[in-house]
């Protein structure tokens, strides 16, 4: 399937693409999402749409910047989507009966992303959700999505030898921000991080288990 989108222009010079961007649709059909995606008016696209049945529609070019993240942060960088490639999963999303992610999407996911880490030097902190960036304003792809199997298949990171630990709110801060977040919101930061790595409990208060991930994930960043 091949649908291209108006809703791109040049990346800046000197720029690396060093951020893959993963979303769901969060629209009633993948029509929708379709339509929207390509319709110049609407000013939004990603570099790919993925079906749940795994078909992949390329929308803009990997060279060109796509709008995907919109007013985001990671690492202290604020123009997310010059340095980042944007995939979009069809899913209906919270707002109309978020559903799981059917095995092919996941797979079609899982073999794009690494087509795309063999082309861009994207280190695997960097492979991150919309909510991630934007953790005050976005829930995609939400608590629902394998990001542990993604890591598993050598795509982004997962805590796999985390201990239930303890700190205090200063402390999660810290490492919260050491790894990436935004923590003007520590809540809001503590559940975007939550939907990631301790999908669980999504309630943006740090207990044990969510504590001993975080510091799992900062201990291998180095930060």
């Amino acid at each position: 399937m091949n649908a291209p989108s108006p809703n791109f222009d040049e990346r800046p010079t000197g720029v690396p693409i060093d951020m893959l961007v993963l979303h769901y649709t969060g629209m009633e059909s993948p029509e929708a999402a379709l339509d929207r995606m390509c319709d110049a008016e609407a000013k939004v696209s990603a570099h790919y749409v993925i079906l749940e049945d795994g078909d992949v529609a390329p929308l803009v070019d990997e060279g060109k910047r796509a709008w995907h993240a919109g007013v985001a942060f990671w690492r202290g960088e604020t123009d997310i989507n010059a340095r980042s490639i944007g995939i979009e999963l069809v899913n209906p999303g919270h707002e109309f009966g978020y559903r799981n992610f059917p095995e092919a999407q996941m797979q079609a996911v899982a073999d794009l992303a690494l087509d795309i880490l063999s082309r861009h030097p994207i280190p695997a902190r960097n492979v991150v959700g919309h909510s991630d960036v934007a953790p005050q304003r976005k829930t995609d792809p939400g608590e629902l999505f394998d990001w542990a199997g993604l890591a598993e298949a050598g795509i982004g990171l997962w805590p796999t030898d985390a201990e239930p630990a303890q700190a205090d709110d200063d402390q999660v801060q810290k490492w919260l921000a050491a790894f990436g977040y935004d923590t003007s919101d520590l809540a809001a930061a503590t559940t975007a991080f939550q939907r990631h790595f301790s999908p669980q409990t999504l309630d943006g208060r740090a207990d044990a288990d969510t504590i001993g991930r975080l510091k799992s994930l900062v201990g291998l960043c180095g930060s």
